[in-house]
């Protein structure tokens, strides 16, 4: 029996991995904020599919709630097999009309946390010789837009670098990269949501993202469209993406 732990577990992405992983037979660690709603989600995935679910509130922003996430990643006697790096969030406005504190809280989730997690993780998995990651990133990390991309082409650099580091010790890490997509996150940021032909449905997401997984790829780019679109940043001058609007998860 695997199982695996996911930030981010009640919305969107990560709701989803937690309804595939536990159609899968894995039982779960779920992660976030509202334990109300952690409860409701453990308790209906428990009912659908039969396995163990343990819940988890913790603000990823806070370093105390933070190591207690870091430290059940750690724990040799308990084992997760996978870590899905999937808690997020992005900010509406502006660099310079966010506020300093803003801009770190959304460092402190997109890549400290990432970073935490992951070396908790990393090195009970590298020394049982077996587990994985899936750090999610965004189509975003390709294109010059603001801190939110910038912060996700570190997510995405470290996940290729540790996908290289790892894979012989039997720990596979894979960085996704969604396009748009249809869940909260642009709701949250107040931002309309779309139904053309770039958004996609987060159970399509998932399913291509663990079926890259299995096949032990470094980076999975769900849909053809964005397939395209992260081809042409490799050769369309940095000026030009500028015009490019946000592409997000």
């Amino acid at each position: 029996m695997s199982t695996s732990l996911i930030t981010g577990a009640t919305a969107g992405i990560g709701h989803e991995y937690a309804v595939q992983l536990a159609a899968r037979g894995d039982d779960l660690v779920l992660v976030a904020r509202d334990a109300a709603r952690l409860e409701e989600v453990a308790t209906a995935l428990r009912r659908a599919h039969q396995v163990e679910v343990e819940v988890l509130v913790a603000d990823l922003t806070d370093r105390d709630d933070l190591a207690r996430v870091e430290a059940r990643l750690a724990d040799r006697d308990r084992p997760v097999d996978l870590l899905v790096n999937n808690a997020g969030f992005g900010l509406k406005k502006r660099f310079l009309d966010n506020t300093a504190d803003d801009e770190t809280a959304m460092l402190e989730v997109l890549v400290t946390a990432v970073l935490r997690l992951s070396h908790a993780a990393l090195g009970a998995m590298a020394e049982r010789g077996h587990g994985g990651i899936i750090d999610v990133s965004s189509v975003a990390a390709f294109l010059p837009r603001g801190t939110y991309s910038a912060a996700k082409a570190w997510v995405n650099s470290f996940s290729e670098w540790a996908h290289l580091e790892y894979k012989s010790r039997g720990v596979t890490v894979m960085a996704l990269c969604p396009g748009f997509t249809k869940t909260e996150f642009h709701e949250r940021m107040q931002v309309t949501r779309g139904d053309g032909f770039l958004w996609l449905d987060a159970d399509f997401l998932v399913r291509t993202s663990l079926e890259d997984f299995d096949k032990g790829r470094a980076y999975s780019i769900p849909g053809a469209q964005y397939k395209t679109i992260v081809t042409l940043t490799r050769a369309i001058p940095n000026r030009v993406l500028r015009l490019t609007q946000n592409l997000g998860r």
